[in-house]
């Protein structure tokens, strides 16, 4: 695949159209991006095909009208099937972004992890932390959603990742107002719902304490959960909780000797791959570090495995939860504060499943060659 002048078809969210009224429209608008872009707008008064090089990419117009979303809904592009390219749509959840594939006609993704790892690089490919599959269901599930991370290593599953899936389902089956469907995923079944006001309301299923289902190799110290432990790292004695919401999580309040965290004065790029590849972690881990503010109110920033530091992380603000409320630092039901924005996360006692509600937005419609 050519990653160097990739050529790209892109239609802009309905959130940026709205942006380029007519009356608000500048007459120059930058685009930066380091892929090749082709650009089509479509108006009742323009219609203009204008390509893009690198590396700061300029649209120039004097008046620009964009169409509504509902005169070209999307299903209108994703219909669209050039031989030798690649259709996509590009989702964030709070900051996390993905680039989502219809694969729904093959249970084999449509590209390799390498090919993965060169569209998600924000340099020279299309720029996003994973590239995510929507696939046929398996074991009478409705879905399979496999995710291919940055670095081509394939994670269980994602959480912020699972509610861009839920949007891009209703989206390629022109689904109206709520609805739920079954997702089979490499953590088992997930259950995700569109709500009315497009937030995606996601059964996690439960949390996963035992230490050797996390998997970690630190030893349970409460009913075989890993409890406010003490983990070495780098020299420097940390306190941790491990739980995994079908993927590994190690969660960090403070160390042994310093004071409760402040999230923000972390440098997270250089202790996160500390955490991710020390040798207690057999299938390496996502690491969230958490401030807490109150009871139900608590900010964590994360080092994902194979991602790195993201804006968002659906699982890891599951698993911080569940591990403040093992270590009597919070209630069932929390706001969590990421970089990229807020999720609500209850982890509800009756059934013992932790659920997630937070917005899924797309970000733009394109295609690449492959």
């Amino acid at each position: 695949m050519a990653t160097a002048a990739a050529s790209t078809s892109l239609r802009l969210a309905p959130s940026a159209r709205r942006s380029l009224s007519p009356v608000n429209a500048p007459r120059s608008l930058s685009l930066f991006s380091s892929t090749s872009l082709a650009i089509t707008l479509r108006s009742s008064s323009l219609k203009s095909n204008i390509s893009l090089k690198n590396p700061n990419l300029r649209v120039l117009a004097t008046s620009m009208s964009i169409q509504a979303p509902e005169e070209a809904p999307p299903s209108s592009f994703l219909d669209r099937r050039e031989s030798g390219f690649l259709h996509f749509v590009k989702y964030h959840g709070l900051g996390n972004d993905f680039i989502l594939v219809d694969n729904r006609d093959s249970s084999e993704p449509k590209i390799t992890p390498e090919q993965a790892a060169k569209l998600c690089d924000r340099n020279f490919g299309i720029g996003a932390d994973g590239v995510i599959f929507a696939m046929p269901g398996i074991n009478g599930t409705d879905y399979t959603m496999r995710i291919f991370n940055s670095d081509g290593s394939e994670p269980e599953m994602c959480g912020n990742g699972v509610r861009c899936f839920a949007r891009f389902i209703a989206e390629l089956e022109n689904l109206q107002g709520k609805q739920s469907f079954t997702v089979h995923t490499g953590a088992g079944l997930i259950v995700p719902e569109v709500q009315e006001d497009g937030q995606v309301r996601v059964d996690m299923g439960e949390p996963v304490l035992k230490a050797s289902d996390v998997p970690t190799k630190l030893p349970g110290n409460q009913s075989g959960a890993v409890v406010k432990s003490e983990l070495d790292v780098d020299g420097v004695m940390w306190n941790v909780t491990c739980v995994s919401m079908g993927n590994p999580h190690c969660v960090t309040f403070g160390t042994k000797k310093g004071k409760d965290l402040v999230v923000d004065e972390l440098n997270v790029a250089d202790i996160g791959p500390k955490f991710e590849h020390h040798v207690v972690f057999p299938a390496r881990t996502n690491t969230e570090f958490v401030q807490v503010y109150s009871p139900s109110h608590l900010k964590m920033r994360v080092w994902e495995r194979g991602a790195g530091a993201t804006l968002a992380c659906g699982t890891g603000a599951c698993a911080t939860v569940v591990a403040a409320v093992l270590e009597g630092r919070a209630s069932r039901n929390c706001v969590v504060d990421l970089p990229g924005g807020p999720l609500e996360i209850e982890w509800r006692e009756e059934d013992n499943h932790v659920y997630m509600t937070g917005p899924a937005e797309v970000v733009f419609y394109g295609s690449v060659p492959l």
